[in-house]
């Protein structure tokens, strides 16, 4: 993506079914929990690089010993520097106490991480900053092991102000209103009860105060508690959590809309947000890795014992399509065949740009997640230059030459790598300012592969605010001299804000909004903006009472065709300095339904939110930007 976007977190857990001298002697290290989820965690790096964190728990540990770790890092390299720690530490024990390697019971007493139970986080911050206090995993501590609660997740939640008022209400005061600090509290707050409750149960039917701990762990509900704490939460997540005795789960959202995969065998239950992560990590195949369905838990008790429960009835299904094209990993054979047909089913527009003429027509890509993409733009730009040969040949059969053959036959698609990214800059950068001056150097090109005669047809794999398109990439490519430049994108016209995790809060840096709004101005429409703002505004009003609303933003499109936006988004992010024609190319949605036809939350483009909470929030963001009010939606 030439606009990178926050945030986009990734969950990794796993519980060794096995005791830790089984992994030393099988795998010939006691450290195998502790590598693995580096594994994991380097393997999604991708998915947050603003900072890390690890939690271990040990399991039946003695009073008094250390049965929590926990290790977070907002370093450049976190995931590096997280366990970089974890290894110095080891080394140092290992330094200190000759005969070390072979006493795995004195290992896990006094080396931290050496346990049975770890939960990681690598993530992509939003507007809570990017403090070591904002890195997951978030830790609530009690001297009952059953009421200590670690929490990390990949969510976005769109009524925190509703979910922080449930609080109060229950007699709390906490210290926060983001939304990782009303979600863990809310659980926390249902875990007190539940542990309080087997408690005074215990204490009834004669048990000792020690006993009591046992049948804690033993009838603790997790998917009650699950259930009642999740009871009003309103968007994207998937969340998972560790017990300090040892229990575990992983919830998702209702309406599938952040991602979660599972694996478990007799020696390790996993938990990633991606599914090659755990392919590749565990050498398994991608049949045997289950993707956790929506509204369910992952549970998983202190005896290992692992289980699948409902905890709110399934919504229609919406996994975030945008979440498929840009973040995920596109080693997933599903993700990669989705992005190759996204690739594909653009090919007929870009033959209509460019008149059909292969010839003169440069094909590249914007690195790096396009690159799949331009695979399948390039199969389509194949197929029908080798239909165009056949019939050239047939056409011609009867007084064809040899030289007339070798000529038709070797026509080819001419493919260049033209955009090279060469150096790794955020250009993701808040102030203007600064960022504009940034995107101008984060793309360089390749010179002497085009000629003035021919069109550059280039493929993102979105086009957000379409900043460094106007600020570097176009620029560069101008310099190449051709006649036309086509950008394509694999994702449709993104108009209209995201809130459940890929953050995109405000619609004023959106290019296709603001395409929408120039139009408007142009043909003196600029009533419709006011009617759109009174209907958010009337909406708000009445969602605050209860009340069903619907999304006013998208009567903003209406008047104005897919193509009419296209054109006025390229003379956006044109320039009187560019000297080639400029045309731009969108991914249809009916086109992205068909190649992610399981993955079909398409909100970013149609505005057809999944929750209320989303509704809210793009009235919300509307009425933000006619007033000039700077805030977020949500």
């Amino acid at each position: 993506m030439s606009d990178p976007l926050k945030h986009e977190c990734g969950i990794a857990l796993i519980r060794l079914l096995k005791p830790l001298s089984y992994y030393k002697e099988k795998y010939g290290s006691s450290f195998y929990g502790v590598n693995k989820m580096y594994l994991l965690m380097e393997k999604q790096h991708n998915r947050g690089q603003d900072g890390a964190g690890l939690a271990g728990i040990k399991m039946d540990v003695s009073p008094g010993e250390r049965y929590i770790s926990r290790i977070r890092s907002n370093a450049a390299q976190p995931i590096q520097d997280i366990f970089d720690q974890i290894n110095n530490r080891i080394n140092t024990e290992f330094a200190l106490n000759p005969g070390l390697s072979d006493d795995i019971e004195l290992q896990k007493k006094i080396i931290p991480y050496q346990g049975e139970l770890f939960l990681g986080h690598v993530r992509y911050g939003t507007f809570g900053g990017n403090s070591i206090e904002t890195v997951h995993p978030f830790l609530r501590q009690n001297n009952w092991m059953h009421r200590n609660l670690i929490i990390a997740g990949n969510f976005n939640m769109t009524n925190t102000n509703e979910l922080f008022q449930n609080l109060i209400k229950l007699g709390m005061h906490p210290k926060g209103k983001a939304d990782t600090v009303t979600v863990m509290e809310n659980i926390g707050h249902f875990l007190d009860d539940a542990v309080r409750k087997l408690y005074k149960q215990a204490k009834a039917q004669g048990l000792s105060k020690m006993d009591a701990s046992t049948h804690i762990v033993d009838h603790l509900n997790l998917e009650k508690i699950l259930r009642k704490a999740s009871k009003y939460w309103d968007g994207g997540y998937a969340m998972a959590g560790l017990l300090g005795h040892g229990d575990a789960f992983v919830l998702r959202d209702p309406a599938g809309i952040r991602p979660a995969y599972y694996y478990k065998d007799d020696e390790v239950v996993v938990v990633a947000s991606e599914r090659p992560v755990i392919q590749t990590v565990f050498n398994v195949p991608f049949e045997q890795i289950k993707e956790l369905d929506p509204g369910h838990a992952l549970i998983i008790k202190k005896s290992g014992e692992t289980k699948l429960s409902k905890i709110h009835e399934p919504l229609p299904r919406r996994s975030c399509s945008f979440e498929r094209i840009y973040f995920s990993r596109g080693s997933d054979a599903e993700i990669y065949q989705e992005r190759k047909s996204l690739g594909r089913l653009l090919m007929p527009k870009v033959l209509s740009a460019i008149g059909n003429d292969t010839q003169n027509t440069v094909f590249s890509f914007i690195p790096n997640t396009a690159e799949t993409s331009f695979y399948g733009m390039m199969e389509a730009a194949q197929e029908y230059l080798d239909q165009k040969k056949t019939q050239a040949i047939l056409d011609e059969k009867d007084g064809l030459t040899a030289e007339r053959l070798e000529t038709i036959q070797g026509q080819k698609i001419r493919t260049e790598k033209l955009a090279i990214k060469d150096v790794k800059l955020r250009t993701f950068i808040t102030e203007d300012s600064s960022r504009d001056d940034l995107v101008a150097h984060v793309y360089d090109v390749t010179y002497g592969v085009v000629n003035p005669e021919d069109n550059i047809v280039i493929i993102d794999d979105s086009i957000v605010r379409g900043t460094t398109l106007k600020m570097s990439i176009l620029k560069m490519l101008d310099r190449l001299g051709p006649k036309q430049i086509v950008v394509v994108s694999s994702a449709p016209q993104i108009r209209y804000p995201d809130c459940y995790g890929i953050d995109m809060a405000r619609l004023e840096q959106l290019v296709a909004f603001n395409a929408a709004i120039a139009l408007h101005k142009e043909r003196g429409t600029e009533s419709i903006i006011t009617a759109v703002y009174h209907s958010c505004k009337a909406a708000i009003a009445s969602a605050e009472q209860g009340l069903a609303i619907e999304n006013h933003v998208q009567a903003l499109y209406a008047p104005f065709s897919n193509e009419e936006i296209s054109d006025k988004i390229a003379s956006i992010i044109s320039s009187d300095q560019l000297s080639s024609k400029v045309k731009v190319i969108f991914q249809s949605v009916d086109d992205l339904h068909q190649a992610c036809p399981e993955h079909l939350g398409d909100w970013y483009f149609t505005g057809n939110y999944p929750t209320k909470g989303g509704v809210v929030v793009v009235n919300r963001a509307f009425v933000h930007f006619y007033e000039g009010n700077p805030a977020r939606a949500y």
